[in-house]
Formats: C-alpha cells, structure tokens, sequence
C-alpha cells in the first residue's frame, strides 16, 4: 500500500509505514505512541502468522519484530519474510546472549534491539534504517567492476548480469566494498560507515559478511572475493574477482 510520500524526498521519513509485531499489548502500545508522534504510519501484529499477512499485504517500509512470539517464532518469522521482501527488520529481543543474536542477523534482521529499551532509542534505530533504505536525492553514479554492475538507483546489484537477491544492509555492505575495491576496513569501520553507529556489537558485521559471501562466493568457506584479513578486517579483493567472475557463477539466492 503506497503511502504517497515521494520515495525521493531527502531527508522526509514522514508517513512512512511500519509494521510493530510484539504480542505485549502494553510495549506495543508504548511503542505505537512514540512512532506515531514521530509522523510514521503503523500497523499492529500480535503473532507471527499475522505478521506475514500483513507485510504481504501493506508492503511495509520497515519491520520491528519481536524475537519471542505466539504461533510463529520472530527468527521464522524473518526468514520467511527476507524469501520475498527486502525491507529493513529490526529484531526485538529479551534474550541477550551473543548466540541469539547471531540467529536473528543470520535470519535476515538489519538491526536488534534488546529488550528492556529505550523507546526514543528505537525510533532512532528506525530513522536510522530508513535513511539508508531510501533513494538519495541525488543517486550517486552505477560502479561496474569485472563482473558486478551497481546501480544505487534502484538500490540493486548484479553479478554477470545475474540481480542478487539482498535485504537492505547486505546491499549497502557489498554496495560499500564495490565502490572501495583493495581496501581493508576493520569492523568498527563497518559499523561506522555502514551502519552508522558510534559504536555496536561487532559480531553484526561478521554474520553480514557471512551473508553476503554465501550470495557472491563460489565457495563462501574459502572466499576469493570479500576476503578477512587477519588482524585487521576484510577486503573485497578485485584481482581475485575477475578470476572468479570468469570460471564460475556467484549463488545468488
């Protein structure tokens, strides 16, 4: 459902739509209030099965998702969406180990927030998510290396004419090391200039570049392309690229 809003617009976020899925009446409801007074449109999902119905139904521009949900488990919930939809998912969480969040990124998530939070805190993380998943004003121009073409116009990436199917922080992560070839960037880097966080969990960008390997390495367990360099961070190695480009095809799915 379009919100009418010019998708164009820098900078104005609002009547975006955003649809809340926690089964806590009373955080939802606290949750609601402060994304309304923020000018955003919200729809309500008590339970995971709702919440597939009505991301296919309105096509949000953001998800938030409770983690623990009746009927449909929060993580299920984020992969079945991310088969279909790109939208940016921010996961809700009250387990705080380092392994369930790990989950919840693997499943698709762009961001998590652990319960108890802030909700001023929340909306940030929303303005936040949106601003990167929204055209600029200005569209810088395509990249075109070896075997990749970005056109951050229309927020896509092919490898050998083939579209990869990226959720939005994938597609901004490989969208900042095509622009960046043969350049080490350490995670806090990442974090600083993808995400736009002073400061995160840095596994959030470990499992994303686990993610974006297994969707343009041949072999993601021993990647040619999107390289660790030990110590330091990784590296989109384009060499390495033009000779992968040519023997083999990237998995996109």
């Amino acid at each position: 459902m379009s919100t009418g809003k010019n998708p164009d617009a820098a900078g104005d976020l609002s009547g975006r739509r955003i649809l809340l899925v926690e089964d806590e009446e009373p955080i939802a409801n606290v949750v609601r209030g402060y994304l309304q007074q923020a000018d955003f449109l919200v729809d309500m999902a008590a339970d995971g099965f709702s919440a597939l119905h009505l991301a296919q139904e309105h096509s949000p521009d953001l998800i938030i998702l409770d983690r623990m949900l009746p009927g449909l488990d929060g993580a299920e919930v984020c992969r079945r969406i991310r088969e279909t939809m790109s939208m940016p998912i921010i996961l809700l969480t009250a387990l705080g180990t380092e392994d369930d969040r790990i989950l919840g990124l693997e499943m698709g998530a762009d961001d998590y927030v652990t319960k108890p939070f802030s909700p001023r805190e929340l909306v940030l993380r929303v303005k936040s998510q949106l601003r990167r998943s929204i055209h600029d004003f200005m569209p810088e121009p395509p990249v075109q290396h070896s075997g990749f073409l970005l056109d951050p116009a229309a927020r896509a990436i092919t490898a050998r004419g083939v579209p990869l199917v990226l959720t939005a922080r994938e597609f901004d992560l490989l969208a900042f090391f095509l622009r960046r070839p043969n350049q080490v960037f350490s995670r806090e880097e990442l974090i600083s200039y993808v995400w736009g966080w002073d400061f995160g969990d840095l596994s959030t960008v470990t499992v994303h570049v686990r993610r974006v390997r297994e969707k343009i390495e041949d072999n993601p367990t021993k990647p040619l392309l999107l390289k660790t360099v030990w110590g330091v961070g990784y590296r989109f190695d384009m060499d390495a690229e033009a000779e992968q480009v040519g023997e083999g095809s990237h998995g996109q799915q």
